[in-house]
């Protein structure tokens, strides 16, 4: 009793005289040497991974609300209704009737016979609904020619009870094919709008590329970009966007793969495909899940044009998806695939008198969009992909010697499909090698040192999937918890130390539709109003939008900060900036004293911030709680070249420190 009393007492003096029971903690000193700069980070060094995956394109960042709109899906009528008035039976109110006319982008065309005068009707029911806002205008657009009659196209939205919420009309004149505008107004909201059209007046007449579009898109383009979703991603500052994946350049089939010349051009004339996602896993079967192209890689450039980043497409190299059907195109059959590649960097780069620089101008684009890198395969192994990688390795560098090929280690970060990779592609002299990492966050903290011992000879690294997996991989139950994204923090601080060799990194997969999805974890979730980001998105952006220009050595006791005690430490200068910037992760339970020791370092300010991003492991952010887990920057002040903070335990902190 008397003991205990007595460490009261003393306790109590303690904090009588400015100290803690926490400043008795054993500190950690970090020592970074500021005025011995390694090697440049690259302006690509962290960037975004973008795949039509969980909805990401059409019913996401691509902003047309009507889903079906050219009645092109495999079941023509998917996501159509037909409506009677309260008065009539469908049979005798009118019909649909869906004709093939030829033509191989978009041949389908449908039919509406209306037999009375008011009372029959399409809805569409948009991707899980559509999101409609109060106040907001939505231009209605049809492509439209009479048979007969001349019936009167009324226009509504509306929600699920019938509640009216904003009309219009259009009246198509004519035999000859004419697109048809017109504007609505919501009168409130709803997140789960329906679009009717209601034919008034008996005729026959067709229609086919039925179409919704808010009009506040990104910059406002018509028929463009949902723009809460595009802001997330101009936010994080990237380096590059990848695009447009991932397994959906392979297909399950060749016949189903991604072909960039089919997505670009008139909207009209870009020819829907099935989405591989579509039927791909058992607990998330999406039947209604199809490529429009609306979303194309002229879109896709332009995107990364806005938002500062390099454009990285990835193409086919002749090979379906490995875990399918795993076709192949003959070697000697590669032609097409190669000439492909050469043609995309002439739409990118060329002229505007070349065939396919012509077409980017006539898109809207006169000036080149200086592309830099491009991507041969995805995920792709074994011999049979190093024969057709070499083959497009090649031919590209023949034509383009300065283009940077970006080729596959396979699906793993280890084992023998991915020793066997590596070991071709450093013979082959590639420029970047893609390696993908999808483990547990376990496998993340262990492996923040990977590429401290990585050869310097051999081609760099583009850390071009990865995502901690709370359950496992291809669990539909994993999660965007901040254990996850902690150990994601852990990792990017040996990425970020590895930056003469890590020269690109990006988390997979990017978007997710919460009703809508196919797999988690995923970094930035959405409904059709609404957006967040992870904490995973947060520790994306902390990294991307304090990157630097250079890499600063950062020791504790001379040894690399990569785990001791559970703390990680990665450093850089930004010689733009003129800032000292530390990251830090605390990936223990208990706080940690830390004591910044600047050495040799030129005059620095003795007021800097700090940023902290922390939580409960299994904490999520979510629609309802948004920013549950999000970054709070706090002012941080010390004397001399010794900045002290304490990182609170579980945290990703980022120390910024001015230079004079």
């Amino acid at each position: 009793m008397k003991r205990s009393k007595a460490l009261h007492r003393f306790s109590a003096f303690l904090f009588l005289s400015g100290f803690s029971i926490l400043s008795l903690q054993a500190q950690t000193v970090l020592n970074v040497k500021a005025d011995q700069p390694l090697s440049k980070i690259e302006p690509t060094m962290w960037g975004i991974f973008f795949e039509d995956i969980n909805f990401a394109a059409d019913g996401g960042i691509y902003a047309e609300l009507v889903k079906n709109r050219s009645f092109e899906f495999a079941q023509p009528l998917m996501g159509w209704k037909e409506q009677a008035s309260n008065k009539f039976a469908i049979t005798n109110a009118g019909s649909v009737l869906i004709l093939h006319e030829g033509g191989d982008t978009n041949p389908r065309i449908a039919r509406v016979n209306v037999q009375a005068d008011k009372g029959y009707g399409l809805t569409n029911e948009g991707f899980r609904g559509m999101g409609i806002k109060k106040g907001a205008t939505y231009t209605f657009s049809v492509q439209a020619r009479q048979q007969q009659g001349s019936p009167t196209m009324r226009v509504e939205l509306a929600d699920a009870n019938g509640k009216i919420l904003g009309t219009t009309s259009i009246t198509p004149a004519g035999s000859e094919w004419k697109k048809y505008t017109a504007t609505i107004v919501a009168s409130e909201t709803e997140p789960k709008a329906l679009l009717n059209i209601w034919f008034d007046g008996k005729g026959v007449v067709d229609i086919d590329m039925v179409s919704l579009f808010p009009n506040d898109t990104w910059k406002n383009r018509p028929g463009g970009l949902r723009k809460d979703l595009v802001q997330l991603l101009a936010d994080m500052k990237p380096g590059f966007i990848r695009f447009p994946g991932g397994c959906i350049v392979e297909g399950r089939e060749l016949t189903t793969r991604y072909q960039w010349k089919k997505t670009v051009g008139d909207i009209e004339q870009r020819e829907m495909i099935v989405n591989r996602w579509n039927t791909e896993f058992n607990h998330r079967p999406a039947p209604d899940y199809f490529q429009t192209f609306g979303l194309g890689f002229f879109e896709y450039f332009q995107l990364a044009e806005d938002v500062g980043a390099e454009p990285l497409p990835i193409l086919n190299c002749g090979m379906a998806c490995q875990f399918n059907s795993a076709e192949v195109v003959p070697i000697n059959q590669l032609d097409t695939y190669v000439q492909d590649a050469l043609d995309l960097i002439e739409f990118a780069n060329g002229s505007p008198d070349s065939p396919w620089g012509k077409l980017r101008k006539t898109m809207g684009h006169e000036a080149p969009f200086h592309l830099k890198y491009i991507g041969v395969g995805n995920e792709q192994w074994g011999p049979q992909y190093i024969e057709r990688y070499a083959v497009f390795s090649a031919i590209i560098k023949a034509k383009y010697p300065d283009i940077q090929i970006v080729s596959a280690a396979g699906p793993a970060p280890s084992g023998e499909l991915f020793d066997y990779a590596s070991k071709e592609l450093r013979d082959l002299k590639a420029d970047l090698v893609d390696e993908h990492y999808y483990s547990s966050p376990d496998w993340f903290l262990k492996n923040a040192n990977r590429y401290d011992a990585y050869d310097r000879k051999g081609p760099k690294i583009f850390a071009g999937e990865y995502a901690a997996q709370s359950v496992a991989t291809v669990s539909p139950k994993n999660e965007n918890n901040w254990r996850c994204a902690l150990s994601e923090a852990a990792f990017m601080t040996g990425l970020e130390r590895n930056a003469d060799l890590v020269h690109m990194a990006s988390y997979a997969p990017l978007f997710a539709h919460v009703d809508a999805w196919q797999w988690t974890p995923d970094l930035i979730w959405f409904d059709n109003l609404n957006a967040y980001g992870t904490p995973n998105y947060y520790v994306q952006k902390l990294f991307s939008t304090n990157k630097g220009t250079h890499v600063l050595p950062v020791t504790a006791q001379g040894e690399t900060v990569a785990g001791k005690n559970g703390l990680y430490a990665s450093a850089v200068t930004d010689a733009n900036a003129k800032t000292i910037l530390v990251k830090l992760v605390n990936a223990g339970d208990e706080p940690q004293t830390i004591t910044l020791q600047l050495s040799s370092a030129r005059k620095i300010s003795q007021a800097g911030t700090i940023t902290v991003l922390k939580g409960n492991p299994d904490e999520v952010n979510n629609l309802e709680h948004p920013t549950q887990i999000h970054p709070e920057e706090q002012p941080l002040k010390w004397k001399g070249k010794d900045v002290k903070t304490v990182l609170p335990p579980r945290s990703f902190s980022v120390v910024k420190i001015p230079t004079l």
